[in-house]
């Protein structure tokens, strides 16, 4: 007969993994609305591609809408500044202004501060 312990297990490292895992395999479902070919247009696209590929490669869906292009679209989602990210999924639904160049604040307001810590990016 097995002897049973007093003692509790230690499961942290076991659910950590686990959640990595997980966190692996979230799909990221984002929508950037701009204001036609500007500067700072370009530089939020940019910026938001270059986190994308570094943070969430192979795990997410951008689609960038140029509001003069689609009004009704920004109209929709009730866009009334531009740059504009907006994600759907994971939820809860997020809503960022800016160019998105403080990939601290980018990487916090999309809840991926422990990937982040976890590239190297302090």
């Amino acid at each position: 007969m097995s002897r049973v312990s007093s003692e509790p297990l230690d499961s942290t490292p076991e659910f950590d993994r686990l959640l990595e895992g997980a966190a692996k395999r979230v799909r990221y479902v984002l929508r950037l609305y701009v204001t036609g070919a500007t500067d700072r247009s370009h530089r939020a696209i940019a910026n938001v591609r270059g986190f994308c590929e570094r943070y969430l490669k192979g795990r997410y869906d951008l689609r960038v809408v140029d509001i003069y292009q689609q009004p009704s679209l920004a109209q929709a989602q009730q866009i009334i500044a531009a740059p504009t990210l907006v994600k759907s999924e994971p939820l809860p639904q997020k809503r960022l202004v800016g160019d998105f160049s403080d990939r601290h604040r980018l990487s916090a307001s999309l809840g991926l501060d422990r990937e982040t810590e976890r590239a190297g990016d302090e």
